[in-house]
């Protein structure tokens, strides 16, 4: 039997947890509860909670800033279901999604999983080109999953199952600064549990739109790829090639812009690069100022990864 808990870490985000809320209040299965640990929050969102305290199985806690991996844990502790739904704030979740989860989980149990996310058809453009360069195959959505011929998937936190018997034998979220979520999964193998994708168990994925606050959030995406290498050194996939890419993509780009400047024709490597994405996302958003906008986030997401991992790797090795 599968008793769920939703575990939801906030940070100063209450029209955000709001819109959560909202959603969780219409899923099509009911059977779960709510956990809402808010960390340390100057904009409280206690009073949004209280909302819907008759329409939801929800607790709200209150505790002093300290991250979200270890808001996680505490939101753990205070659970009362024997498998944990964790979603970030800022995910708005389908109708169908808990039935689809239950059905995966009922018809071929894993101790734990990952789910993909998309942009709703109610997001504004900006979010829709940010959703574009976090999934494309232009950029790092092929480093972040969501294919099932990956060997291994390692499920992010904005949409992440687990089992509280192997949550809890592997002692939670680590005290990492940044990929405290693959982290957790890498520890979910090497005990010998199982992880998979589901593919049925989408979610909504707003995150910043604020191109300054999303470079720097995929900066630290870059970063926690060498913190995870430093703490498994020994799993094969802690750091590949392909994690390379982004930082060579950054490096190569900005090596041409400036040779183009005595070569003016070594600019169209990148001029090309820009047309693929600005085709690709016009075609799958059905909007060229989705796919003008995508050129834009696509070079911010794989320039804020590139040089968050150089920092990292430099910093490592010369430090």
């Amino acid at each position: 039997m599968l008793n769920f808990s939703i575990v939801i870490p906030v940070y100063n985000r209450p029209d955000e947890i709001d819109e959560l809320l909202h959603s969780l209040t219409a899923q099509t299965d009911s059977d779960f509860e709510v956990v809402v640990v808010e960390d340390g929050s100057t904009i409280s969102c206690e009073d949004v909670c209280k909302k819907y305290t008759d329409r939801l199985n929800l607790h709200y806690f209150y505790k002093e800033n300290s991250g979200p991996g270890d808001s996680r844990n505490y939101g753990a502790r205070h659970s009362s279901g024997n498998y944990l739904i964790i979603l970030d704030s800022d995910v708005i979740v389908p109708r169908e999604y808990l039935r689809n989860v239950r059905t995966e989980l009922t018809d071929n149990y894993c101790d734990a999983f990952g789910g993909a996310d998309a942009a709703d058809t109610s997001f504004s453009d900006m979010q829709k080109a940010v959703n574009y360069a976090m999934t494309s195959f232009f950029t790092t959505g092929g480093i972040r999953g969501g294919k099932k011929q990956m060997e291994r998937f390692h499920p992010r936190s904005f949409n992440l199952g687990v089992g509280k018997t192997a949550f809890e034998a592997i002692g939670g979220f680590a005290a990492m600064r940044y990929g405290e979520d693959i982290d957790l999964s890498i520890r979910l193998y090497k005990a010998g549990y199982s992880v998979r994708l589901l593919q049925n168990a989408t979610v909504y994925h707003k995150r910043r739109t604020d191109l300054q606050q999303f470079f720097k959030q995929v900066k630290h995406s870059g970063e926690a790829r060498i913190a995870l290498w430093q703490r498994h050194p020994d799993y094969p996939g802690a750091l590949k090639i392909v994690h390379f890419l982004p930082a060579v993509f950054s490096i190569g780009v900005l090596l041409l812009l400036v040779a183009s400047v005595f070569i003016p024709l070594l600019i169209l490597p990148v001029l090309l690069f820009c047309l693929l994405i600005f085709i690709d996302s016009s075609l799958k958003n059905k909007s060229l100022k989705i796919g003008l906008l995508s050129v834009v986030t696509s070079f911010t997401q794989l320039f804020g990864y590139g040089f968050g991992f150089i920092k990292a790797f430099v910093k490592k090795f010369f430090d």
